[in-house]
């Protein structure tokens, strides 16, 4: 005889299939022309919306295009992408801009984000610090990933974590911002660095509670 699920285990079936996936925010950021709209154009699984803006005469004598002579656009407000991790997670990306002028607008882009990935040029480190110092202030949760321009990284992971002066316990990883795959594992050590923190908050209070 063929066993029947019962009606209620069968709606529960469908119910769970039929669930959306998980929605989470997550910010790329880092300095001017690291490699952020790249990596949200890599992975996104819709064409991603940017706010690129030619590059003048007068932002040329400010931005520093020595490493990217190529380079002819700038991220003015941000860069949204998504990735949908698989049937229970979907990643929403926000690129943040890189110069310091529109720092002002990263409060709203980060808002509601469970974490961000600082992407890093090892030839101009500095153009980094102001991204890591964002989101050590702001205790988000974040990855540090080391763009590989040209397969090359001028620098150890060892040397660019002293450089930026970044805790131990924040991941530190090479990637191409070129490629689908790297880019997806990058974002896998963010949300791992959140969930982590999540569930060690969720044990603190756990155990303040109970001491109370």
């Amino acid at each position: 005889m063929v066993s029947v699920p019962s009606p209620t285990h069968g709606t529960d079936s469908v119910t769970a299939a039929e669930q959306p996936p998980l929605p989470v925010k997550l910010v790329i950021a880092g300095g001017f022309g690291v490699g952020k709209t790249t990596a949200v154009g890599s992975i996104s699984e819709i064409r991603p919306l940017t706010t690129e803006a030619a590059i003048t005469e007068v932002a040329a004598g400010v931005d520093d295009l020595t490493h990217t002579p190529g380079k002819t656009t700038t991220t003015v407000a941000m860069d949204f992408g998504c990735i949908t991790i698989d049937p229970t997670l979907k990643l929403y990306l926000f690129g943040t801009p890189g110069q310091d002028r529109f720092g002002f607008m990263w409060d709203d882009v980060v808002e509601g984000a469970l974490g961000g990935l600082v992407i890093v040029d090892t030839r101009r480190l500095d153009d980094c610090y102001a991204a890591v110092d964002y989101f050590e202030h702001k205790s988000i949760p974040f990855a540090v990933a080391v763009n590989a321009f040209d397969g090359e990284v001028h620098h150890q992971l060892d040397e660019v974590r002293w450089a930026l002066d970044v805790s131990d316990h924040v991941p530190l990883v090479v990637f191409d911002a070129r490629n689908t795959g790297s880019v997806r594992d990058a974002l896998l050590v963010v949300l791992e660095v959140a969930l982590s923190r999540a569930e060690g908050g969720a044990k603190d209070g756990a155990a303040g509670g109970a001491a109370g």
